[in-house]
């Protein structure tokens, strides 16, 4: 009884062997349309940097956290940054109202030094009217002068009233010449009130000069500004932390590293392929990125690089033959970010290179 026990196993265990043995010779064969190979996510790291040295007094991140756009990520101490800028805001407030007073007061100088030269200007216009007059009426006494003389000859009129007419006429002489005098004298005064009316428009200048002295100081402002918004340190990107690299309370210099950051649209699958199939690989090839945890999950990809120079196996690829010491390095790039796909997770990378069909399943490929 005991020995037809141990035949039965003994065939049992024959059978299982040979099974396995046929199954191993003949496994599943890759499809020649197809071309597979192991390899690791990969993508490119972004550096958060900072842009001025400080101290960080705030850290809102750890490795792993997701971020948006946008967020702030950290801090840097700014109350040095915050006095400069309230000292600032007080000098250009002070400036903004020297700046009214002596606008307020320069145009009204212009405005008065203005009315006295057109007042003055008037005055001469007036004076030039009065002694064209006075000129036509010495003219008149002249006439009238030499036609009393011609009577005075004639024994028409008396001597006296020639003498008459030559007095008004002197006295109307004399007038003309003070209302001349008093012309130069007016034309003098013009030309000085002309000068202070130009120096009082001139002194607009210093109006522009505080105005330049104003946007000077706003633009130290907006210096400041800017360095104080560099101090809260964003995320340029929307995705996750790789690495958190400083803390809470570290003085950083400027250019110094707090985290990277990867962004999910741009992760791709880093594959190794062997000079059999480079050449047969071309960029935008149909492939599928298969992860072991989700086998059945295809993740459509594209070929989105091919090296131009050969290297090394990398340690962690595996090969299908210990003969292949040399092979090219292929990215396959997802359609579209894919959740499941996290910086250095192992995958599987299916390139499409002929006629046929991609495979659904992980489980339709032999295994490397």
């Amino acid at each position: 009884m005991k020995k037809n026990i141990l035949a039965v196993l003994i065939v049992i265990l024959l059978i299982i062997s040979g099974v396995l043995i046929y199954k191993k010779i003949n496994g599943k064969k890759l499809p020649p349309y197809l071309v597979e190979a192991v390899g690791v996510v990969d993508g490119d790291l972004i550096n958060l940097n900072t842009k001025y040295p400080g101290r960080i007094i705030a850290l809102n991140i750890d490795t792993g956290d997701k971020v948006k756009k946008g967020e702030i990520i950290a801090r840097l101490d700014d109350k040095e940054y915050i006095k400069k800028l309230d000292a600032l805001n007080f000098e250009i407030k002070a400036k903004e109202d020297e700046l009214n007073f002596t606008t307020a007061k320069i145009l009204k100088n212009i405005e008065i030094a203005k009315n006295a030269y057109i007042a003055k200007k008037n005055e001469l216009n007036a004076l030039n009217a009065d002694i064209d007059a006075l000129k036509k009426i010495i003219d008149q006494d002249k006439r009238d002068e030499n036609r009393i003389a011609v009577l005075v000859k004639r024994k028409i009129e008396k001597h006296h009233k020639l003498e008459l007419a030559q007095l008004k006429t002197n006295t109307d002489i004399d007038k003309l010449k003070a209302l001349i005098a008093k012309k130069d004298a007016l034309n003098k005064e013009i030309e000085i009130y002309k000068q202070k009316y130009e120096i009082a428009l001139k002194a607009r200048e210093n109006i522009k000069a505080l105005k330049n002295a104003i946007n000077a100081l706003k633009q130290k402002r907006d210096e400041v500004k800017v360095v104080l918004n560099e101090l809260k340190i964003q995320s340029p990107i929307s995705g996750y932390v790789d690495t958190k690299i400083a803390n809470i309370g570290e003085v950083l210099g400027a250019g110094m590293p707090i985290a990277t950051l990867i962004n999910p649209k741009s992760l791709y699958l880093k594959i190794y392929v062997n000079t059999i199939y480079t050449g047969k690989i071309k960029l935008g090839d149909k492939a599928e990125i298969f992860l072991d945890a989700y086998p059945n999950r295809p993740i459509k990809a594209v070929v989105s690089k091919i090296a131009k120079k050969a290297e090394f196996t990398p340690k962690e690829v595996a090969v299908r033959a210990d003969r292949i010491t040399r092979v090219y390095e292929v990215r396959l790039k997802p359609l579209k970010p894919n959740p499941l796909l996290k910086l250095g997770l192992p995958a599987t990378g299916v390139v499409l290179i002929g006629n046929g069909k991609l495979p659904k399943s992980l489980n339709e490929l032999p295994e490397l």
